[in-house]
């Protein structure tokens, strides 16, 4: 099993910044594409960012493309989401997850694990 814990949700201010991060552990890291979903209350999970194992290939959904980066370092096994300029319809719970041995996906159905999910509130 691959566990993944994310981490450095919170409270911000529209126009605000926040980074959050996604520790794996339990399997090889590189062995994983990773993605950053979200979820807000009464809609369906969505795709915020992907990247490639070696961290060569980024994909961004169009709503976040520009104020987003999502990173990897695969010594500390952990993937990072960066968020500027962020707006208040950016309120959601943040899930990464990790899918094995395959590229980049924007369908929450290509991934294997998921972690528990980190809450993201912007007040306007």
């Amino acid at each position: 099993q691959l566990q993944l814990v994310e981490s450095g949700g919170g409270l911000v201010q529209a126009g605000g910044s926040l980074t959050l991060s996604c520790a794996a552990s339990g399997r090889t890291f590189t062995n994983y594409a990773m993605g950053w979903f979200r979820q807000a209350p009464g809609k369906e999970r969505e795709f915020v960012a992907a990247i490639r194992r070696t961290g060569s290939f980024t994909n961004y959904a169009d709503s976040v493309k520009g104020r987003f980066t999502i990173s990897r370092d695969n010594a500390k096994n952990t993937v990072y989401l960066q968020m500027n300029s962020l707006k208040p319809e950016d309120t959601a719970v943040y899930y990464c997850a990790a899918r094995f041995l395959g590229g980049i996906s924007r369908s929450k159905d290509d991934y294997n694990y998921w972690g528990q999910g980190t809450q993201v509130t912007v007040s306007s």
